[in-house]
């Protein structure tokens, strides 16, 4: 039977399969959801935000005052003191750290339970009262020195700025030990063989092959850590070393404007934290490539 030009049978059967229509979306209408839990969210934000703007809207806050002190030379000094006590506190507690983590690692057992109860020692204790002991030190300790040779008076050797660099570095360490032995147990078993099998000593082969491997997942959680012990370093203030916080209060115990100073100190901390941040998110970056974000090369 002949079919009519206009009706079209079925394809041949030529092995390939009809291509398939082709969708008009020009002129599609994309239709948004509605998501109640988001909407609600939004609102919350919304109506915290307008609470906290007007709360401080209606506060006596002198912003003179504010403005007077943000930029004020013993504001850059206080600052400058919490940077300087971060870094040497991090320097510490990432030599600290990298023996713990190191030391988890030994065939000795009496140098693995020294690391063990280092841990346990320092994290089981508040950093606020590590500090004071540390300050306090002489009543235990009056004199520190080589026996027979030479001793100083330990009020003279720990001040202030020393027992709080030891303080929050110790127990810094404590921490970060087990970053970075996370960060060594993250890379493969075989990395240690292969620098085993080519006649690399066990330092030489952390430093060369198995440490840049585990930066990868050390930085964030460490970068974590060096913007927490930007915070930190104003517990400092209670053995009388003078960073940020401490310098803030000096200045409100004398022209009693507690909010401006402590807005002065909270602008300060928000600039320091963004720089290390961005820093950190550069290190991830860096020690990243050749990653896909699944983790995969």
């Amino acid at each position: 039977m002949i079919m009519p030009a206009h009706i079209s049978g079925p394809p041949a059967a030529t092995g390939v399969s009809a291509p398939l229509p082709r969708l008009d979306v020009g002129n599609a209408v994309r239709i948004r959801r509605v998501r109640p839990v988001r909407l609600a969210q939004a609102v919350v934000a919304f109506a915290c935000s307008i609470f906290l703007v007007r709360a401080f809207a209606k506060a006596e806050i002198d912003w003179a005052v504010v403005l007077e002190y943000l930029f004020a030379r013993i504001t850059f000094v206080g600052l400058s003191f919490t940077i300087l006590m971060t870094i040497i506190a991090m320097a510490i507690g990432l030599l600290v750290a990298v023996v713990l983590a190191v030391g988890f690692g030994s065939d000795n057992p009496v140098i693995r339970m020294m690391c063990k109860t280092y841990v346990w020692l320092f994290r089981g204790t508040p950093q606020l009262l590590q500090l004071l002991l540390w300050y306090n030190l002489a009543l235990v300790f009056p004199t520190i020195g080589v026996p027979g040779l030479k001793s100083w008076q330990t009020v003279d050797l720990i001040g202030p700025f020393v027992a709080a660099a030891i303080g929050l570095g110790l127990n810094a360490g404590a921490y970060m030990s087990e970053i970075i032995r996370s960060g060594l147990l993250a890379v493969d078993t075989g990395q240690y063989e292969a620098a085993k099998a080519i006649g690399m000593t066990r330092p030489k082969a952390l430093r060369k092959v198995i440490f840049p491997q585990a930066m990868r997942v050390i930085i964030p959680p460490l970068g974590n850590e060096f913007i927490g012990m930007t915070k930190n370093t104003s517990l400092a203030s209670v053995v009388g070393f003078g960073e940020l916080i401490f310098v803030m209060q000096s200045i409100y115990f004398y022209n009693f404007k507690v909010i401006e100073m402590l807005l002065v100190s909270a602008f300060w901390y928000l600039v320091v934290t963004s720089v290390l941040s961005v820093g950190q998110h550069q290190l991830e970056r860096r020690f990243g490539r050749g990653f896909s974000r699944g983790g995969q090369s």
